[in-house]
């Protein structure tokens, strides 16, 4: 870790494992504009506004970058801690991820994306738990193709989960 990295403050986060009706993820393809070769999938989702509940920020966001409206969303899944580098800046995410389950993948409002997710966006696509396993693209968090395996098993953890890196 560098000095620089060390003394960035962090940023609340709050993400979205969306599932549809038939356990499909949605992930989002995404890249760093001044790195294009450095591309991942990771959930939707992105930063709390100021004052910002963190149920409200990860519906919000899912709508921005998808469409899709959701009601609700079911419980906290796991808190993830990440340092990084982006657009040639230094960041520390701290990101609280929830369960959503949608009734259709098809987007009920046109999707709102930033210009920053503009132009980093490559994709959006359903995975089922087999493909995800089988992804040779950086998938964030890494576990993630576990972490959807226990879930669909009903093995997963009771209380969130705390992961790095």
């Amino acid at each position: 870790m560098t000095a620089s990295t060390s003394t960035v403050t962090p940023r609340i986060g709050a993400r979205v494992l969306l599932l549809d009706p038939a356990d499909r993820v949605l992930l989002i393809h995404a890249l760093d504009p001044s790195d294009p070769a450095h591309h991942w999938w990771e959930l939707p989702g992105g930063g709390v506004d100021v004052g910002e509940d963190l149920h409200d920020a990860a519906r919000r966001e899912v709508a921005e970058e998808t469409g899709i409206m959701l009601p609700g969303l079911g419980r906290e899944l796991w808190v993830r801690e990440s340092r990084f580098r982006y657009k040639g800046r230094d960041h520390h995410r701290v990101e609280h991820v929830f369960l959503g389950r949608t009734p259709s993948t098809a987007p009920q409002v046109a999707p709102r994306p930033t210009e920053n997710e503009k132009a980093g966006l490559i994709e959006r696509r359903w995975w089922q738990a087999d493909e995800l396993r089988h992804c040779t693209d950086k998938l964030l968090p890494a576990e993630l193709p576990s972490l959807l395996d226990d879930l669909l098993a009903d093995r997963f953890s009771p209380t969130p989960l705390t992961l790095t890196g």
